[in-house]
């Protein structure tokens, strides 16, 4: 195979050698990760990538149905044992991380909880990987898991953040339609990393993702609206314990499915919208004021319509008696 990039220079020692024998060749071992970095740039001629995800649960299983649809070849390795689904998704399932990385993956996808996400990659061990490869995640935050990457990960290491906006219940018809959201937070410049990068991203794209760019920042931004408001609601729409009743409006009926829909993720994923999203606070401290003005408005006008009644209509026809 031909390799795009030249072989790095080997250093080429003679010995004292009879006519008709070839020179002594010694390579420099601090040449090995040179070579490793070679050997991936024939990754721009391959069609599919090795991707490795670490945190095999509900959503690892059901990224890996669509991966491995693809024709992907898939790795994995959580803290559970999920070998047995694994087996049934032709995924190879690792209990131990090292011999997962020892694989060498293309792309290592980490698909954890917020709350774990420092803990799992910090036990990733990164001497067993190619020293250029892609690091991704799917947290449904994205400056907390950027700014861990970027302190954790020595800089030679790529890295993607992505949030697909759905999961197992809004996507199980397909992703068509649906947003992923990305920054290339640290993307080499050389082609076969550029191409490796756009190959993962390709993989939302041919699935009919609505594909948006943008920085971890302005994610966060948008999603403490658009996601923390929307699973903070469902959460008190469930405090309030609301009843199927008789005549039920549409809606109504939609209030009770935001509860019933958010209440199906679990507290730990809302808790870390909370806490790993610096937004977060100011929008319940929006969310409390806008309830205040709205009841200080209810009841000024409820004061309102009592002094009409107190002070400006006749009590129960008195004044008419009065006139007689």
């Amino acid at each position: 195979m031909l390799l795009s990039r030249p072989i790095p220079q080997i250093s080429v020692h003679r010995r004292h050698h009879r006519r008709g024998h070839r020179p002594i060749v010694s390579l420099d071992a601090a040449q090995h990760f040179d070579f490793e970095s070679v050997a991936s740039s024939s990754l721009s001629s391959q069609s599919k990538l090795k991707i490795a995800i670490i945190g095999f649960g509900n959503f690892g299983q059901f990224l890996a149905q669509t991966l491995t649809s693809q024709g992907h070849t898939l790795l994995a390795h959580s803290r559970s044992d999920y070998s047995s689904v694994a087996k049934t998704l032709n995924v190879s399932f690792f209990q131990d991380p090292h011999d997962l990385c020892e694989q060498h993956p293309d792309v290592v996808l980490l698909s954890t909880s917020i709350l774990s996400f420092a803990d799992v990659l910090r036990s990733v061990p990164l001497q067993s990987l190619r020293r250029n490869t892609l690091f991704a995640d799917v947290l449904s935050v994205k400056e907390f898991p950027k700014n861990l990457f970027l302190q954790h990960l020595p800089p030679h290491f790529d890295v993607l953040c992505t949030h697909p906006m759905f999961g197992p219940e809004s996507g199980k018809n397909g992703w068509a339609g649906l947003p992923f959201v990305f920054d290339k937070v640290r993307v080499g410049e050389t082609p076969s990393r550029i191409e490796r990068c756009e190959k993962f991203l390709r993989i939302f794209e041919d699935e009919g993702c609505r594909m948006v760019e943008m920085s971890c920042e302005e994610h966060d931004e948008n999603a403490v609206e658009t996601q923390f408001l929307t699973h903070t609601v469902g959460r008190m729409l469930a405090l309030l314990d609301l009843k199927d009743t008789p005549i039920n409006t549409k809606g109504y009926e939609v209030l009770r499915q935001l509860k019933a829909n958010t209440c199906k993720d679990s507290f730990e994923l809302y808790k870390g919208l909370f806490m790993y999203n610096k937004n977060a606070t100011e929008l319940l401290d929006r969310l409390d004021a806008a309830f205040d003005s709205l009841k200080k408005e209810l009841f000024e006008n409820l004061h309102d319509v009592l002094r009409k009644q107190l002070f400006e209509s006749p009590p129960n026809g008195l004044g008419n008696q009065g006139k007689q």
